[in-house]
C-alpha cells in the first residue's frame, strides 16, 4: 500500500460501539413513547448520521428526529460513549502504520467532541494527528461534506489518501472526493452494501487489512 496518509472511520471499523449506540437509541425512542426492546433492531443505526436515520427508519420529521437525537445524546454522552470496545488487532495495526511513517486520521460522522472522548478513554488517541467529526448542530454529518473539509484544512493530496470504512457512507465520502476507498467486511456493513460502491479494496477481516500494510 502506497497511501501516505490513511483516513479512518471510528464506529464499526475501529471499535464495536453496538451496546453504547443501540441502548441510546433505545432510550431516546423510550423517551417519545415507542418500545423496542429488541436491541439487535436498532444496529442500522449504527453508521449513518443520526439524524437522517431517525426519519428513515421511523419515518419522523426534521423536528421529531432532532428531539431523538437530542434524547440519545443525553444517555450516550453520559454512559453510551464508554460502553465501546477497540476491535482485537486494531492497535497492533495503528502502531504499524505510525512506525511505517504514514500520517492517520479518523473521519467520523459522530460529533468530534464524543470521538476525541472515545479515543482518548480507549487509549488510541494518540495514533492519529487529528480527529475530525461533525458538530452538534449536524454540520458535516454527511461523509462527502466531512471528507471535503478535511483535505482541505490539512492540505493533503487525494491520490496518497486511502479511505478506509464500514459502511456505504465512508466509500462514497471518499470517491466523491478523488480519493481510493477500503471497505472492511468485519463491522456493520452487509457485504451487498459494500460492494455495491465498488471500493478499491475489500478486506473481510481485520487480519486482511493487517496483511495489506506489512
Amino acid at each position: 500500500m502506497h497511501y501516505q496518509t490513511i483516513l479512518f472511520d471510528l464506529d464499526g471499523t475501529l471499535t464495536d460501539p453496538r451496546e453504547g449506540i443501540t441502548r441510546s437509541i433505545q432510550y431516546a425512542l423510550g423517551k417519545l413513547g415507542i418500545d423496542e426492546p429488541d436491541l439487535g433492531k436498532l444496529e442500522h443505526f449504527i453508521g449513518p448520521p443520526l439524524l437522517q436515520a431517525f426519519m428513515q427508519f421511523y419515518g419522523f420529521d426534521e423536528a421529531k428526529a432532532w428531539e431523538a437525537v437530542n434524547f440519545y445524546r443525553e444517555r450516550f454522552k453520559v454512559t453510551g460513549l464508554y460502553e465501546n470496545r477497540v476491535f482485537e488487532g486494531v492497535m497492533p495495526l495503528l502502531e504499524r502504520l505510525g512506525g511505517q511513517g504514514r500520517t492517520l486520521y479518523i473521519a467520523t460522522s459522530k460529533p468530534w467532541m464524543f470521538a476525541r472522548e472515545i479515543a482518548r478513554h480507549f487509549d488510541f488517541a494518540r495514533y492519529f494527528k487529528v480527529i475530525y467529526g461533525s458538530e452538534l448542530d449536524g454540520t458535516r454529518t454527511d461523509k462527502v461534506e466531512l471528507i471535503a473539509h478535511l483535505i482541505a484544512e490539512e492540505r493533503l493530496e487525494p491520490g496518497d489518501t486511502l479511505m478506509i470504512g464500514d459502511r456505504k457512507h465512508d466509500l462514497i465520502g471518499a470517491q466523491r472526493n478523488g480519493l481510493d476507498a477500503a471497505a472492511v467486511g468485519y463491522g456493520f456493513g452487509s457485504f451487498e452494501e459494500l460492494s455495491a460502491q465498488q471500493p478499491a479494496y475489500h478486506f473481510q477481516t481485520l487480519a486482511e487489512l493487517h496483511r495489506a500494510f506489512v
